[in-house]
């Protein structure tokens, strides 16, 4: 019986929370049919049947892994005159971007090749794949990305594929008593057929095969267990195989690394602790005494890793840390695509090998002599840091991100300056004087400098070897962003200030700075780091400041009027005398000596902007001033210049304002926040922050 505060509080939680008729929600939400699909079974026939309509059904782990990457388009780009294809499986378009891989595309683009050679079977496919760069640098992210893709792909039609039971429901003692016996490596059901008979079988199914398209390639022999019962049945039998074929049930094959089915995954332990059989399986002792023998197959757990993945794929974390006995599994694994279990011959795995490592690890291989045979069976991939700014932030974007954290604002240039620091710490010192780290940075950015085009960029990143491999590892900014966050939980706001404050602190602990000139390094570029910032919030407020688009226009045309005067040799009309006058030199200079151009290229400059006017003129087109960027800027600046003092800039660190001028303030942090992303906290700490730098300016020249 309910009480009366159930019955008194039923109707009111009802209201607040909702109920869900699950039957209902069920019906709508949820296919049985997509259930039957995926677990369809049908005889060997009718799998015959269906490869013969779809050959891509008995594809190798290679060729499959080598679709499901193809599976998702490719987009293409020019970068230092290269053409780069972006593969957008590593978008990571299962799990909308979790996993996603930016920044790193000319080595994702040799990953793809390696799967598409193996895949053609030109050798890559007897090699052990080796991602190799330094910690935190996407190795584990893709890794991660092809397991979860392989998984995602065996449960569609384009990429499904079969395995088999064994069943017997009047006699089962040779299934050990069981009415089934899975296939204990997940075979794929064509090695069924008999050796002797492969070849015309492969030619009749492939004979009408148009060129460029799969054809069935039936490779290896069934592992011991399936081998066993199959010879057992042929032999109760007389030979007939379509009687033993009554007692194969084939079904649809669903990967899953949860379930150790097709996907493996192995972690080196303490050396005393390692065991090989973690690889290729072990005896299972309470079966013994069911089977009468511990060299009897069904005996054996086929569940090492090598067993398990079959078909797959195996992941190596850390994999040069293994011990030299799991090496020599992998030289057969890679090179004879065969594992040894405990007391049975030669077992034919298909299955992709991947490893990742980080550097010393790799080092320590190429100095081992007696690797030399695993060194010659691998294939390295360099994955890299991201060097360019603009993919580095995306990392962190997308953790750091308003629906992430939607009970705070990240100020504008907060992750950028983050991400800034960490790429610097990456890229080598220029070899050239007159060209400093950030200005490197930039010209990577795509950014143009004077002096320097695609060619000069592309020849800076040939020349630092080691650019990449080095540096802040995208954790170390994650970290630190996720404490800023904590420790200032209730400003309401995170700056730039609170993240540099929260970087420097940590790199007096960072495990793998090793010595007091590293850690000098990174404060110096931290230093670097500020003034960019500095930098950029001044240009916000500037622009926030001289935004006014027809004050603009006015010094733009009194700038011109007075250049084509001066480089024609005219005189110009004084509006309020209207007498003819000498071009106002003063005033030009006002505006060039804003963006640095010297005394000595003011004619340069000056005669440049006339001949682009004059051309664009015979094109019967207008000039607009934002079609030079160069002059866009300084006249921003020249209208600010002018303009700072009528809003008193530098009162406002004073906290004495008048009325009429916190009109103008309050109208330039509206400017900041609709045209530049900014919130009220951080509006008004720019602003403060710019005017403590002009207060500076000023008393430095009294």
């Amino acid at each position: 019986m309910k009480s009366f505060y159930q019955m008194a509080i039923e109707p009111r939680m009802g209201e607040r929370m909702g109920t869900v008729n699950i039957s209902e929600f069920i019906k709508e939400n949820y296919r049985a049919e997509d259930f039957s699909h995926l677990h369809w079974t049908g005889s060997f026939q009718e799998y015959v049947d269906k490869v013969a309509e779809d050959p891509r059904i008995a594809r190798n782990a290679f060729q499959r892994i080598h679709d499901m990457v193809m599976s998702y388009g490719t987009s293409q780009y020019t970068e230092y005159k290269k053409e780069i294809t972006r593969y957008h499986f590593f978008d990571d378009p299962i799990e909308n971007g979790k996993d996603a891989v930016f920044g790193i595309d000319v080595h994702l683009m040799k990953f793809a090749n390696f799967f598409k050679s193996a895949s053609a079977g030109y050798g890559t496919e007897k090699r052990v794949l080796l991602l190799h760069g330094p910690v935190g640098s996407a190795k584990s992210s893709i890794s991660r990305l092809v397991k979860k893709g392989l998984e995602h792909y065996s449960r569609t039609d384009d990429g499904a594929m079969y395995t088999f039971e064994w069943v017997d429901e009047e006699a089962p003692e040779l299934l050990g008593g069981q009415r089934s016996f899975p296939s204990p490596m997940h075979e794929d059901p064509l090695k069924l057929i008999p050796v002797e008979v492969r070849a015309e079988f492969m030619a009749k199914l492939n004979k009408s095969r148009p060129e460029g398209t799969y054809k069935i390639n039936i490779k290896g022999s069934l592992n011991p267990a399936d081998r066993y019962i199959y010879t057992a049945y042929m032999a109760k039998y007389d030979g007939d195989w379509t009687k033993v074929m009554n007692h194969v049930k084939v079904k649809r094959l669903l990967l899953s690394e949860k379930d150790r089915i097709g996907i493996g995954t192995f972690q080196p332990k303490d050396e005393k602790n390692q065991d090989s059989t973690e690889l290729t399986g072990d005896i299972n002792y309470r079966k013994i005494a069911l089977y009468g023998s511990d060299s009897d197959p069904r005996a054996f757990n086929f569940d090492g890793e090598f067993n398990i993945a079959n078909r797959g794929i195996v992941e190596f974390i850390e994999m040069l840390k293994l011990d030299v006995a799991f090496l020599y599994d992998l030289l057969g694994a890679s090179q004879e695509q065969s594992i040894k279990p405990k007391k049975f011959a030669q077992t034919d795995i298909d299955e992709v090998i991947l490893g990742h490592t980080n550097e010393p690890e790799f080092r320590k291989l190429q100095n081992n002599e007696f690797m030399e045979a695993l060194r010659d069976r691998t294939v390295k991939i360099d994955i890299p840091y991201i060097t360019r700014l603009d993919n580095e932030v995306k990392i962190y974007k997308r953790d750091f991100n308003t629906e992430k954290i939607p009970h705070m604002h990240v100020a504008p240039h907060t992750i950028d300056m983050a991400a800034l620091w960490s790429v610097l710490t990456r890229i080598e010192e220029p070899k050239k004087s007159d060209l400093t780290k950030l200005q490197k940075l930039k010209l990577y950015n795509g950014k143009t400098l004077p002096g320097y085009n695609e060619d000069n960029v592309k020849e800076l990143r040939k020349e630092a070897v080691r650019e990449g491999l080095e540096g802040i590892s995208p954790r170390y900014i994650q970290d630190k962003l996720s404490n800023a966050l904590v420790k200032n939980s209730t400003a309401g706001c995170l700056n730039p200030f609170m993240v540099f404050n929260e970087l420097e602190a940590g790199l007096k602990h960072h495990s793998l700075i090793n010595s007091s000139e590293q850690l000098d390094n990174y404060r110096e570029l931290l230093a670097i780091a500020r003034q960019e910032y500095e930098d950029i919030v001044k240009n916000d407020v500037q622009k926030a400041i001289s935004v006014d688009e027809n004050a603009i226009q006015t010094l733009c045309s009194n700038y011109i009027d007075n250049v084509k005067a001066y480089t024609q040799r005219e005189k110009i009309r004084n509006k309020y005398s209207n007498r003819l006058e000498d071009a106002d030199e003063r005033f030009m200079r006002s505006v060039e000596e804003k963006i640095d151009i010297p005394e000595s290229r003011k004619d340069d400059f000056r005669r440049e902007i006339m001949n682009y006017i004059g051309a664009l003129a015979i094109e019967g087109k207008q000039f607009d001033y934002k079609m030079n960027e160069r002059l866009h800027r300084a006249l921003e600046l020249k209208l600010f210049e002018d303009q700072k003092d009528t809003i008193k800039l530098k009162t406002i660190i004073s906290k004495v304002v008048d009325k009429e001028t916190q009109e103008k303030i309050d109208v330039v942090k509206s400017r900041l926040m609709k045209n530049h992303g900014y919130c009220e906290i951080c509006a008004t700490d720019a602003l403060n922050f710019v005017a403590s730098i002009f207060a500076k300016g000023d008393s430095a020249k009294s």
